[in-house]
């Protein structure tokens, strides 16, 4: 046993000052690039080098280092601007063409999925991708804007099924396909094992469909190389229960929240720290005014916008019956004027609008209104025309009134003589007929013979001929 106590004449030893225990403050929160990471500002790894560049300070301190934990108490500003504030975990579907990087910057210039989304999908969020795909693989690729969530369900751990189907050249059979299901060892590196299943053979190619759950780097391409195909063309299918079904080339899909959250569960959504509460930003870029004076085609029609003035009294539809008003007859800008300036107002000289055309019905009224008390006679006579049919004929005319001039009274005596001349000449026709013997219709009319008569007369000759035989004979 180790004894403490001073040796004699020698100097006494001081006892060893203890640490000072780490504030509990220390382990509350989350790291501060992850904060920067979920409010969708940039990535971890970028917001770690923003903290080494002096460009994040917490409550005004600017940080020097990324150990830190901050607390939703915090304040965080980033080049002076406040940190913005977390949005709501979405996960989105993307049918990924061939030829573009999964990755946010390519050191060799070439396209990248995010620079695609970008241009195309200008309104959505900041993304990250869960997992990748290489640049001549095309389909499934699951995007979200929080870096918790897309860590989780990239693990091997989280065993979500990966389906692809693959194009290869050269010749295999399913008994080969089925030795991958056991795991093999490629060039030192373990592969668990692949559901294979061949589809068909089409030439000198091969199709077949793989579902793994661990989703290595070019996995597929090494285990079809080991089987000795060469995989030409590569397409996934389905990432766990999101699949590619229909959806077109290059198109960007939201997964709705209610969907996202039935599908990880419970665990998964505490384990990823998911925040299905949050708010949703609005990222839809404003339209652009365009110069009037650079315009070359023509101007665009202004869509019709209805007024949003309330209905006035006097603008309300007439209903059945109601008899009209004379203030809702005018125009709105003239019941507003004074009525002064009303009284006075003037048509300017070259303005006037031609008179609309009166009815037939409104001249006969304002000629009956015109003939009101004058005094009328009625001359009426009884005649027969040509075919002795009777005709009662009636005349018409107006009478002068007193005091007026004898101009009228002379055309009323010419126009009475010249009506009871036509009559006398009328009935002279009818008594000539009467004298004939015939009728208005031309027929003989009954001369009051006795039969024995009438038999002899039909019978004798006519003029100029043979004396006719009598009948019967």
């Amino acid at each position: 046993m180790k004894n403490d106590t001073p040796k004699k004449g020698g100097p006494a030893r001081k006892p060893a000052a203890k640490k000072p225990a780490p504030a509990a403050r220390d382990f509350e929160g989350e790291r501060i690039a992850k904060v920067m990471a979920r409010a969708g500002l940039c990535s971890r790894r970028d917001a770690e080098s923003w903290i080494e560049q002096g460009r994040v300070a917490v409550n005004g301190k600017t940080l020097t280092t990324a150990a830190k934990n901050i607390t939703d108490k915090d304040k965080v500003t980033v080049d002076g601007k406040p940190l913005s504030t977390r949005e709501r975990t979405r996960l989105f579907l993307f049918h990924k063409p061939r030829g573009l990087v999964t990755t946010d910057r390519d050191p060799e210039g070439r396209a990248t999925v995010f620079d695609y989304i970008a241009e195309k999908n200008p309104h959505l969020p900041r993304l990250m991708s869960v997992g990748r795909l290489d640049i001549n693989t095309e389909g499934l690729l699951l995007l979200t804007n929080d870096g918790g969530l897309a860590r989780v369900l990239e693990l091997p751990s989280t065993g979500w099924l990966r389906r692809y189907r693959a194009r290869a050249n050269g010749d295999t059979d399913q008994a080969r396909l089925d030795t991958l299901a056991k795991g093999v060892t490629i060039d030192g590196i373990d592969y668990a094992g692949v559901e294979a299943r061949l589809d068909r053979v089409q030439g000198a190619n091969v199709w077949i469909t793989l579902g793994l759950r661990e989703g290595k780097n070019r996995e597929v391409k090494r285990l079809l190389e080991h089987l000795g195909l060469a995989t030409n063309r590569l397409i996934r299918l389905s990432y766990g229960p999101f699949q590619l079904g229909e959806m077109a080339e290059g198109v960007v899909e939201e997964v709705r929240t209610r969907v996202l959250a039935e599908q990880l569960g419970g665990s998964l959504a505490e384990q990823a720290g998911v925040d299905f509460d949050g708010p949703v930003v609005d990222r839809t870029p404003e339209p652009e005014r365009a110069d009037p004076r650079e315009r070359t085609g023509p101007r665009p029609k202004r869509p019709r916008q209805e007024s949003v003035r309330p209905r006035q009294e006097s603008e309300r539809p007439r209903q059945a019956g109601e008899r009209p008003r004379p203030d809702r007859e005018r125009p709105r800008q003239d019941r507003e004027r004074p009525l002064s300036e009303r009284a006075t107002k003037k048509a300017q000289p070259g303005t006037e609008k031609p008179r609309a055309r009166k009815h037939v019905s409104a001249l006969r009224s304002d000629r009956a209104e015109a003939e009101k008390g004058q005094r009328r006679r009625i001359e009426s006579a009884a005649t027969e025309d040509r075919k002795g049919r009777k005709v009662v004929v009636e005349r018409v005319s107006a009478v002068a009134r007193r005091g007026e001039a004898g101009a009228e009274e002379a055309a009323d005596t010419r126009n009475a003589r010249r009506f009871k001349a036509e009559r006398e000449k009328t009935e002279g026709r009818a008594d000539k007929g009467a004298r004939t013997g015939k009728t208005a219709r031309g027929k003989h009319k009954p001369s009051g013979e006795t039969g024995a008569a009438k038999f002899f007369r039909r019978d004798a000759a006519p003029k100029g001929g043979a004396p006719r035989k009598p009948r019967g004979k």
